[in-house]
């Protein structure tokens, strides 16, 4: 059974002045996705500058997610990680938390082989007993799963169970599904791409623009699967010009700024990355503008 169907929200950290983690308001944000029909929180990924929490922060993180969720709707939590003991820790501590699934990305830096990857992913899995989602992404990591790879985990570990693509390929996400007959649950891992996905086989999508829009993106998602194409088509066209300008520079940069332009006050971003150039900045106020996003 799948972890989720629909549209997950990649949940930014909110921060206060001091550069702490805000949990007041990642319990705000947490409540917001759940009232706006979000189909799954992911905690503690890319987008909520995983790689600059500590560890005690990262399983704060998550077990703070689950107490509030109290299993309205599942918590995947992000746990990768380039060492293979250090994902494995995160890994058990997320489970022992209380998260539903793991979403695990291909280890950054170390540029692991093929077999690598299997040998990675297939002690993590070993470790816990939660379904785990595999996370391709090498414009961030510097390696690519193959295809073969995820089908060939999917398969042989019993607790993995499909994979977000976000390397923007799209033929690759087909040669995903043909080989794997219905193993792997798919999910995008960019929100341009969402009806594309779905329309291969995908579960759904593991988004940032969920993070401001949760209907919509729920939407989406929810349209295609019972039927409604166009539906879907027009709102992924819809909301393309803002989805480009919410990566016009490195992720969560411009999601945090579009929340604070909302009035959220989620706060800053954690160094190296910093606060969005004014030229990009405003770009993405018209965008948001357009679509009929309030700003405060």
């Amino acid at each position: 059974m799948s972890i989720f169907t629909g549209a997950g929200v990649a949940l930014i950290t909110p921060m206060k002045g001091d550069g702490s983690v805000n949990y007041d308001k990642l319990e705000e944000l947490l409540e917001f996705q759940i009232a706006g029909g979000s189909d799954a929180i992911i905690i503690c990924g890319t987008t909520g500058e995983s790689s600059t929490l500590t560890h005690e922060e990262h399983i704060a993180c998550i077990r703070y997610a689950c107490e509030v969720t109290k299993k309205r709707i599942p918590v995947i939590a992000g746990t990768g990680s380039n060492c293979t003991e250090t994902s494995v820790y995160l890994s058990e501590e997320a489970q022992k938390g209380g998260a539903d699934g793991l979403l695990l990305v291909t280890p950054y830096y170390n540029k692991a082989t093929q077999n690598g990857l299997k040998a990675h992913f297939t002690k993590v899995a070993e470790r816990v007993k939660l379904p785990i989602l595999l996370y391709n992404i090498p414009g961030r990591t510097g390696v690519a799963m193959a295809p073969e790879t995820v089908v060939e985990l999917c398969r042989e570990v019993p607790n993995i169970v499909g994979v977000k693509d976000a390397t923007g390929n799209i033929s690759q996400v087909a040669e995903v599904m043909s080989l794997s007959e219905g193993t792997v649950d798919l999910y995008s891992g960019n929100d341009d791409q969402i009806t594309p996905v779905l329309s291969l086989g995908g579960k759904g999508v593991i988004s940032v623009l969920s993070n401001i829009l949760p209907k919509e993106t729920h939407e989406i998602v929810a349209s295609y699967l019972r039927g409604d194409v166009e539906t879907s088509r027009e709102l992924q066209l819809k909301y393309l010009p803002l989805i480009h300008a919410l990566f016009c520079e490195v992720n969560p940069i411009p999601v945090k700024k579009a929340m604070n332009l909302m009035g959220m006050e989620v706060g800053g971003l954690r160094l190296p990355l910093t606060e969005m150039e004014e030229a990009n900045a405003s770009r993405l106020a018209e965008e948001m503008r357009k679509v009929g996003i309030e700003q405060k």
